[in-house]
């Protein structure tokens, strides 16, 4: 059985999944974001790779928002002190 639902060729699927960074960072018009979504109901594919690239945007978005502990941010402090010496 093929990957797709339809019969969506390599290059339809290639536009749509630039479109998909674009619909996850909520950068569509209505009409691309209709268009988009419809074809993510019908293949496979594209739709793992858009539930994939929000799962990584969730996952930076997170980690972003993490601080480090002091002491570690201390210790790095030193080291980039020290190869600021060295050079």
């Amino acid at each position: 059985m093929s990957p797709h639902k339809h019969e969506a060729s390599a290059t339809e699927c290639a536009d749509f999944l630039e479109q998909i960074v674009f619909l996850i960072d909520n950068e569509l018009g209505a009409a691309d974001v209709a268009e988009v979504k419809q074809h993510l109901q019908s293949c496979t594919p594209c739709l793992e790779t858009y539930d994939q690239q929000r799962i990584v945007k969730a996952v930076v978005a997170r980690s972003c928002a993490e601080v480090a502990p002091g002491d570690l941010r201390a210790k790095i402090m030193v080291q980039i002190q020290a190869l600021r010496t060295e050079s």
